[in-house]
């Protein structure tokens, strides 16, 4: 329930509480650190709200009356419940720049964060400072904006084109998918690229669903498809309506970057996996890259937050500021 208009402030029962402690309200100004003056004004003015008298001001000094000594033994109890909340969020401040909840992508936890974090850290000791402790969770990017929307992690990083619902971000940086097969694969020994449609059309060794590489590459192929000559819905003059997003025939669904290469490697078929995991594998020719015509494979990598245009102060801040200087 709402409080009353005739509670005084927390500024104005310190100041009584002075008062019942030095006796005069010239010493209690001193303790208080304000001038006599503006502690007989808090007092009258405390008083004209409460509606009782608190003090009682003789030529001998100042003593609360007894409605003041209820008063003060109520402030008392009030005050220090308000010190162990104000001590609880200077803890929780502290904990925010000694504790970093971070949440990311597959690609992004297994490729860029361990980087992202360790010059971190070398930053900070190079300050002086003491690095935060980081706690990482690794999901796909479906899983990370839902546990940052829930408040499960501090700051989260994700492949997608747009900002998830409700969120906040900025675009940390880009990579790019490739179709990779084996070397004893049809499309190894391909001469011209794969078209939009045949890519959209062949079984895939896949991520599942909610994984940020699978939705860019469905996002991408559906942009590809809808912008061909010929697409269907599409009247000469007009704009384009906007496609829905394909859905992907899947050969094989599986739960981590690792798992999709180790399945390629292993025969299983094509796959559409970041630049950054399979790069090594791309320069041995243990995997092929395949070639598309008119497909957009470039993606963003984003840091997403809860809250305003920044993430709140502490290592969440850091750590974006970190990442981001440059970009």
């Amino acid at each position: 329930m709402p409080l009353s208009p005739r509670v005084p402030d927390l500024a104005s029962l310190e100041i009584l509480l002075a008062v019942a402690r030095t006796g005069s309200l010239n010493a209690a100004a001193r303790q208080v650190g304000i001038t006599q003056q503006a502690v007989s004004a808090r007092i009258r003015s405390a008083e004209a709200q409460a509606g009782v008298a608190l003090v009682a001001r003789t030529s001998r000094g100042s003593t609360l009356t007894p409605e003041g000594r209820v008063v003060a033994e109520w402030a008392s109890r009030v005050l220090a419940a308000v010190g162990e909340l104000d001590a609880g969020l200077t803890a929780l401040r502290n904990d925010h720049h000694a504790r970093l909840r971070v949440s990311a992508s597959l690609t992004i936890a297994e490729q860029l964060l361990p980087g992202w974090l360790v010059s971190l850290q070398s930053a900070a000791r190079h300050r002086g400072q003491r690095p935060a402790e980081i706690v990482l969770t690794a999901a796909n990017s479906e899983t990370v904006s839902q546990q940052v929307r829930a408040g499960e992690a501090d700051l989260g990083f994700i492949e997608g084109p747009t900002c998830p619902p409700g969120l906040s971000s900025r675009v940390v940086g880009h990579d790019s998918l490739v179709v990779v097969v084996r070397p004893d694969h049809p499309w190894a020994r391909r001469q011209r690229s794969l078209r939009p449609r045949e890519l959209a059309e062949t079984p895939l060794v896949s991520r599942e669903e909610g994984s940020g590489t699978r939705e860019a590459l469905a996002a991408a192929l559906t942009a590809a498809l809808a912008a061909a000559p010929g697409a269907p819905g599409i009247v000469p003059g007009r704009s384009r309506p906007h496609p829905a997003r394909l859905h992907l025939p899947v050969a094989l669904a599986l739960s981590t970057t690792a798992a999709v290469r180790a399945a390629v490697l292993a025969g299983a078929g094509p796959a559409v996996l970041s630049e950054l995991t399979v790069a090594e594998d791309l320069a041995s020719r243990r995997l092929v890259r395949v070639p598309v015509e008119g497909v957009n494979l470039r993606r963003s990598l984003r840091a997403i937050w809860l809250g305003g245009p920044y993430p709140p102060v502490g290592a969440a801040r850091d750590l974006l500021a970190h990442v981001t200087r440059g970009h």
